[in-house]
């Protein structure tokens, strides 16, 4: 194992003892009672199961009155609007199928609700994004709350869905839990060609009928979309984390590989329970390892900055104490192995047909950074995880060790030829605070800037600006304040990209520091992120001034406002979040206590506390 990787997960191990060990207590006692009492069913009063298998047909009706086979949950976020959870249609009655095959029975136990950032960017709705992670794994637990179920099958893909059903699923740790994907979109209008045209039409140069074409022909079809985001990030760290089937990631929709794969989830299901072969609770699968082991994944491919909120958050629900200085830590012995887009021009078909997540697994575990012995739902160790499914001709499925490496080095490459010898994801802090910077698609000679500081209170300001022509012809850091998530939620600033983008390639310096959100799409544009502590909570970024001088070096990981701490200390904080009162529509009032119990961003920005515990 790399010395570092060691380090962090020691380091992580005593930091979390209380913690772990009452969560791990906890389960026990849970799975104790399981084994003694049959399927958990078995407990349950006879008006109390009688209302569970009430709506049931006749065949499952006499499963569930027994208490020989064991009952699965199935958690959906289907809806037909996300075009990645479009597929979860069918998904149930094939589950449902293959469960009863393997000798149990399944149940769909909830549904949760599933947003689109794609959707509601620029948007009110988008300041109910992060806050909708917490609402999914109550959603999940309550579910999970009706003592019907042996196991659980979680059906999510998108960016805040996998992060909610996985820390509801760890709440109720002792039931496995396998989590069911369902696959990218195959490839469209090429990713660099969407960008063009993301800066044409800011720039004002083709019109929203082109734009709209253009941003169709990329997202068209069911399926994941296919640039390497939150949610094809989530599906990486799932898969790492040994919850996903080998090789399941990035199988398209609707292929007959696609489907045996989800019924070879359903069979394991039944398989993982405390009464069948191979008992692999959840809140064993996700320990201090497999936290290290995601971070790895996600810094080796330049994965999404949402996961350094989510797995923060995913850690705490499993008794572990994930740190920010964990993450700097490992993103400096780290390499950078994928080129995806936004990090490059390649999409995860791409990289799925460079040899994808058996590869990379694969190499990472060859270099000693990956822990290996991991217990996952295909059986203990992640050398499971270096085999791909195929199909055999009876439509069942055999996995197949891939002992070649990439087939593409511009996507894939091995960790002794990386594409950058640490990390895509920086840590940065200063005198403004602590930040992430993703800088895998920055170029070398942007990652360092000294300019002054344009405020503005949101996003749009500085859309305005831009489109008036106030921000040409000069160099500058955009401060962009009051988008915590104990402001407005921490939406996603997606929209700042393409016109900064834009000022960038006619030859000015700029840079973003906002206490805000830009998930995998920072793109090209330098930025530093989710800066801790945020305005709405006496942050420093509060203290600057049109004007002010600011250096960020993403390169070595600072950022500070260059501004004498005399003069910083005779100011006070300019600007303010909404008020309650003003912070309505779009069901924006009906979160309102989340505003005010949100953690920092380095905290994991949630509403939930360590094993209880505070914050």
């Amino acid at each position: 194992m790399n010395r570092i990787v060691e380090e962090v997960t020691d380091r992580m191990r005593t930091r979390s003892l209380a913690s772990r060990t009452a969560y791990l207590k906890r389960i026990e006692v849970a799975a104790r009672e399981a084994r003694e009492r049959g399927p958990a069913r078995a407990s349950l009063g006879c008006a109390n199961l009688a209302h569970g298998f009430a709506g049931s047909p006749a065949e499952d009706k006499r499963d569930l009155r027994g208490s020989a086979k064991p009952g699965v949950a199935i958690v959906t976020s289907y809806n037909d609007m996300l075009s990645a959870h479009q597929p979860y249609e069918t998904y149930p009655r094939a589950l449902k199928d293959a469960v009863r095959a393997a000798g149990g029975v399944a149940q769909v136990a909830g549904g949760v609700p599933a947003m689109c950032d794609g959707i509601t960017q620029g948007r009110a709705g988008m300041e109910l994004s992060l806050y909708s992670r917490e609402v999914i794994a109550m959603a999940t637990a309550i579910a999970l709350s009706h003592d019907m179920f042996d196991s659980s099958l979680m059906l999510g893909v998108c960016d805040k869905i996998v992060p909610g059903l996985l820390i509801g699923a760890l709440h109720f740790g002792h039931l496995p839990a396998v989590f069911v994907p369902a696959g990218p979109m195959t490839s469209g209008l090429p990713n660099k060609v969407k960008a063009r045209s993301r800066q044409l039409f800011a720039e004002g140069r083709i019109d929203r009928g082109e734009m709209l074409d253009a941003e169709a022909k990329s997202y068209h079809s069911p399926g994941t979309c296919t640039f390497y985001g939150t949610a094809n990030s989530n599906q990486v760290l799932v898969e790492v984390m040994g919850l996903h089937l080998p090789g399941s990631t990035f199988i398209n929709p609707h292929t007959e590989l696609r489907q045996a794969l989800t019924r070879a989830a359903g069979s394991r299901a039944v398989e993982l329970t405390v009464h069948g072969r191979e008992y692999t609770p959840a809140g064993h699968v996700v320990d201090e390892r497999a936290i290290v082991n995601a971070v790895v994944a996600l810094l080796a491919t330049g994965g999404s900055t949402n996961h350094t909120l989510h797995l923060v958050a995913i850690a705490a629900a499993a008794g572990i104490e994930l740190l920010w200085d964990d993450l700097a830590a490992l993103s400096k012995v780290v390499p950078l192995l994928t080129r995806m887009y936004p990090n490059g021009e390649a999409d995860v078909n791409h990289f799925q047909a460079a040899g994808g997540m058996q590869v990379l697994i694969g190499d990472l575990l060859d270099a000693g950074l990956l822990h290996g012995d991991v217990l996952t739902v295909a059986g203990r160790g992640l050398d499971h995880y270096r085999s791909a499914p195929e199909l055999k001709e009876d439509g069942g499925l055999v996995w197949e060790e891939r002992t070649t490496g990439s087939g593409d080095l511009g996507v894939l490459r091995p960790v002794a030829d990386p594409f950058s010898a640490d990390s895509g994801i920086h840590m940065i802090s200063g005198n403004l605070g602590r930040a992430v910077s993703k800088v895998s698609a920055v170029k070398p000679e942007h990652l360092l800037i000294e300019a002054p500081a344009k405020v503005f209170e949101d996003q749009l300001e500085l859309l305005s600006a831009f489109e008036a022509g106030e921000l040409d012809g000069q160099d500058f850091v955009a401060v962009i304040r009051h988008q915590g998530p104990s402001a407005n939620g921490m939406p996603e600033l997606h929209k700042l990209t393409s016109p900064l983008a834009v000022l960038l390639d006619r030859g000015q310096r700029v840079a973003i520091v906002t206490d805000g959100r830009m998930s995998g799409a920072s793109g090209k544009v330098p930025a530093a992120i989710h800066l801790s502590p945020e305005a709405a909570r006496g942050g420093p970024i509060g203290l600057v001034r049109e004007g002010d001088p600011i250096r960020l070096d993403s390169a070595q990981g600072t950022l500070d406002l260059l501004v004498a701490e005399e003069e910083l200390a005779r100011r006070t904080p300019e600007g303010a979040p909404l008020t309650d009162a003003q912070w309505v529509g779009t069901g924006r009032e009906l979160f309102a206590a989340f505003r005010a119990a949100s953690a920092p961003a380095e905290r994991g920005a949630g509403i939930f506390a360590l094993n209880g515990a505070a914050r």
